[in-house]
């Protein structure tokens, strides 16, 4: 899973570690069993590799305004 999630290197993707558990994030690095996550903030996240279940590549959503003019 390691090697794998190194392949995704900089690209956004959703992960689930249980029923729950869901984190998204671009891969900003993948060592020593740990997955580093970044978020639009800038904020890290750090994930076990042992509890991720699923790896989903993400899809950039347009966000619409509720109102046009």
């Amino acid at each position: 899973m390691e090697e794998f999630l190194k392949q995704l290197m900089g690209k956004k993707i959703d992960i689930s570690c249980g029923t729950n558990s869901t984190v998204s994030g671009d891969v900003a690095d993948v060592k020593d069993g740990v997955l580093y996550l970044r978020d639009e903030n800038e904020r890290v996240a750090y994930v076990a590799i042992e509890k991720i279940a699923i790896v989903w590549e993400a899809t950039e959503h347009q966000s619409r305004p509720g109102f046009l003019g």
